[in-house]
Parts: structure tokens; sequence; C-alpha cells
């Protein structure tokens, strides 16, 4: 029997539930700090400037690699809030097909107050992030085609 894999949707609703069990921003930062702990990481040899985000403050890096038609993501950051929101991020769009991920809505993220609670430069970061995620999957989506 084939297991059944969560949809992007799926995924983000999950996490946007997860995010409203917690009371306070404190405690949600603490969670996005937890799910950077568990974050796929990258493989050192990966740990290039061509896999560094740009337009984050922090250094971020993201390999992508295409596995039966599927994007699988790692990553890593120097800084551990930064390293929770690519776990988010990775964990909504890893194991997804290119166009899934092109198709994406990305509102979850103000549904979980994300944006309004980082400050500005990590909202840059965080939209660089999913940028450059999207950047990946519209160049294995070409490779596809």
């Amino acid at each position: 029997m084939l297991k059944h894999m969560s949809t992007i949707q799926e995924k983000q609703a999950e996490i946007v539930s997860e995010f409203e069990m917690f009371e306070d921003w404190m405690q949600r930062y603490e969670y996005m700090i937890d799910l950077g702990k568990e974050l796929p990481l990258i493989n050192e040899k990966f740990k290039t400037d061509n896999n560094i985000i740009k337009g984050c403050q922090s250094k971020v890096w993201v390999h992508a690699e295409l596995n039966e038609n599927k994007l699988e993501f790692t990553a890593d950051s120097d800084a551990i809030i930064t390293k929770g929101i690519i776990a988010i991020l990775i964990r909504t769009f890893s194991g997804e097909h290119p166009k899934e991920i092109l198709d994406a809505d990305m509102s979850f993220i103000d549904q979980i107050g994300l944006k309004e609670h980082l400050s500005p430069t990590r909202a840059n970061g965080l939209v660089s992030m999913i940028k450059q995620l999207k950047m990946y999957a519209v160049a294995y989506q070409t490779q596809l085609d």
C-alpha cells in the first residue's frame, strides 16, 4: 500500500496549527529553534558560496537535488532563528514536484504571523529564502519538461 504523502497545503496547515498551540511569540521562537535543530543538514561539501542565499543577513546554505522527480532540500544556517525559518520552508517543499513548489501559495507564512514578528532584515531574508527555493524548482522543472 502506498504511504500517503502530505501535499504542500497539508504541510502548511500542519505548521499553522502547530504555531497556534503557542500563546506568545517567545514560545513560537523557541519552537522555531527546535525545528531548526531537526533540519535535514546540508552536506559540508555543499556549504559553498553558490549555495548561500543572497539577501540574508546571516549565512543560509541550501542544496537541492532531484530524486524521482521530487526535490529534496537540505540546508543550514549560522543563526538559530534563521535555521528555524529555513526548516519550516524545507519541511513545506522537500519531497515535492518542482511544479507543486512553483504553484505553492505562501499565505501560511502570514497565517502564522511570521513576517510581522521578524525584524525587517529577517523578513527580507525569509522572502529571499522562498525565492531561492522556487528558483531551484524553476531550474529542475526545466530539466523535467
